[in-house]
């Protein structure tokens, strides 16, 4: 009896074994454990005149199977239409150990050490192929990681203070093997839903050029570590972005755009929901090529929830990073870093009000949605490897913690699961799903009474509303465009230089609005919110993407992201009334306009 118990008990065991474990035709955690434990025991290097030869105490195995479906569309005809699947592999190699490695290290040479080797695999999940491009990609990550660390001790043997935190945190290995999971591409026709939302811009005939994107993304993730981390797990993505361009009538670009998201391709809104969205925005763009151009202001100003959000991704994106930078060899260096706001000005700080007494902020990976409407920022394991944590991060105004990757930082030296990454580029600590709230908050009217009151008792002619937030990612058509915008902004977006986009006038005496055009808000920084006047109770769920782009990701450009490229997040906050603000007049330099005008379009069918 004793004996049938337990083979019974070992039955259960292995069904259970099976049932974690599912049986497919996917081999590639297979071979990335068999390189890995190949690199494990052989991988070193002899050096001369080093008794001990150099092996790494650290391997990571990333892997990104990507299936995607893009559709371009303009003024109801499909400018392109692609459906491509890729598999990419990167490989991380740390030499040293977790107090000191060779990581995040900017040397002469530039960016060497922030990225392992990394490409194109066959999609086939193939072993055998798989096991030779992971040899050969560790070996290069390696010998990469053996220089740069030789380097990194050379620069710090020269300082007269080195840091005392560590490189590298530890983390408790996790498994996680989802089932494999097959695209679906048949349940909705979406090229011609990219014909039928772009033909609405018809109606605007003075729109010069448009773009509506459907990106839709499945995608498989791998991880493996030489801890013992062993993930693969699904990601979706569906996103609808339009941008649009005109001129004013004096020759300068007025430029808009609409973005919807969803965790998957069928939740993304029917083909009359765009429609509706893309009418408001190109009557707002017409609007806006008719508005007088913005005049220097300084006063009380109303951001509305939706900006509020906007402008809260913007700002409280940098400040709740906990991680450090790179370790630069270059003084310049680290002041660009800090000027685009990669250094947080919360760090060392816990325990001091940073924000209004009232104020809590919290951001949750694991929240599905609020008030029923989906929120697209979470999962449950970080692309590290960490379970995803909810952080408080800050309570009655006070900062209670921070954001957190494996790299350690000033206040903390673990991670807390907010490691995130889009496409194997590096991760870092990233907002996932942010809760801005308040105990104290006023109604609409409360709060739109109170703003007048302020612009009456300071006796302006008039004050200003903000409607919307520019993400110029997406609102300018042109590259070019937008790297001069970064040139002229980037600078002062970590200070505190902010990009409205639907601003109004009010006028007090009888509440008149007129919108206007080409502002710039200076000094919005997370010091501008220590003070609020007011807060509302109308919480608006912003769902936006993270820009992962070198540079951006971590600052206060990581807001002006697209499906493309970026990580998805949500911000949820209510309207909020600053005291004072300073704005500065039109922005934008004039271009000729076309010498003819517009030819005739027959409206939308």
């Amino acid at each position: 009896m004793a004996g049938l118990i337990l083979l019974l008990a070992a039955m259960r065991s292995a069904a259970a074994a099976a049932a974690q474990a599912p049986q497919d035709s996917d081999h590639t955690l297979q071979a990335m454990r068999d390189e890995m434990a190949r690199a494990k025991t052989r991988l070193e290097l002899k050096i001369p005149n080093i008794d001990q030869p150099v092996r790494p105490y650290y391997l990571e195995y990333r892997l990104l199977d990507l299936e995607l479906r893009e559709v371009v569309a303009e003024f109801g005809t499909i400018l392109a239409s692609t459906h491509t699947r890729n598999r990419f592999m990167d490989v991380e190699a740390r030499v040293g150990s977790y107090k000191l490695d060779s990581s995040n290290f900017v040397s002469d040479d530039a960016f060497r050490g922030f990225i392992g080797p990394t490409g194109s695999v066959g999609i086939d999940r193939d072993y055998d192929s798989l096991r030779q491009d992971l040899w050969i990609a560790t070996d290069q990550a390696f010998k990469e990681a053996v220089e740069t660390y030789s380097r990194k001790q050379a620069y710090l043997s020269s300082l007269a203070r080195q840091s005392d935190i560590d490189d590298f945190s530890k983390a408790d290995p996790v498994q996680l093997i989802e089932p494999l999971e097959t695209p679906d591409w048949t349940n909705r026709n979406w090229e011609q839903e990219a014909r039928e939302t772009s033909a609405t811009l018809r109606a605007f005939s003075e729109i010069h050029e448009s773009r509506v994107t459907y990106y839709l993304v499945y995608a498989t993730e791998y991880l493996l570590t030489s801890e013992g981390t062993e993930i693969r797990k699904n990601r979706h993505l569906a996103a609808m972005e339009a941008g649009m361009g005109t001129f004013a009538n004096d020759g300068v670009p007025q430029n808009h755009f609409y973005a919807t998201y969803a965790t998957r391709p069928a939740d993304l809104p029917g083909v009359d929901t765009v429609r509706k969205g893309l009418n408001v925005t190109g009557t707002e763009l017409m609007a806006l090529r008719a508005a007088p151009p913005a005049q220097d202001y300084t006063g009380p100003v109303l951001f509305e929830a939706r900006a509020a959000a906007s402008v809260l991704a913007q700002v409280l994106g940098p400040a709740a990073n906990g991680a450090r930078p790179p370790i630069s060899f270059s003084p310049v260096m680290e002041q660009m870093l800090g000027n685009l706001g990669g250094k947080s000005d919360w760090v060392g700080r816990l325990g001091a009000r940073v924000l209004s007494s009232s104020v809590s902020v919290v951001d949750d990976p694991g929240a599905k949605d609020f008030n029923r409407t989906p929120l697209i920022g979470g999962y449950a394991v970080d692309d590290e490897g960490v379970r995803a944590q909810k952080v408080a991060l800050v309570e009655n105004g006070n900062v209670k913690g921070e954001l957190m990757s494996r790299r350690p930082g000033p206040d903390s030296n673990q991670s807390n699961g907010h490691g995130r990454a889009a496409f194997l580029n590096d991760a870092k600590p990233t907002m996932s799903n942010l809760f801005f709230t308040s105990a104290e908050t006023l109604s609409a009217a409360e709060l739109k009474k109170k703003f007048l009151d302020t612009c009456r008792a300071e006796k302006l002619a008039y004050c200003l509303v903000v409607r919307e937030m520019d993400n110029p990612a997406l609102s300018l058509l042109h590259q070019e465009d937008f790297s001069e915008l970064l040139a002229s902004y980037g600078g002062g977006s970590g200070t505190g230089d902010r990009l409205p986009l639907i601003v109004y006038r009010v006028y007090p005496d009888t509440g008149r609005e007129e919108m206007m055009r080409g502002s710039r808000i200076i000094g919005l920084n997370s010091r501008a919110l220590r003070n609020l006047a007011g807060i509302g109770n109308d919480s608006f769920v912003f769902n936006y993407m993270q820009s992962q782009d070198n540079g951006f990701a971590g600052t206060a450009l990581g807001a002006f992201g697209s499906a493309r490229s970026g990580l998805p997040a949500s911000v949820v906050a209510p309207s909020l009334l600053f005291e004072e603000l300073e704005v500065r007049g039109a922005r934008g330099e004039a271009k000729r306009l076309p010498l003819l005008p517009p030819p005739p379009m027959s409206p939308a069918k």
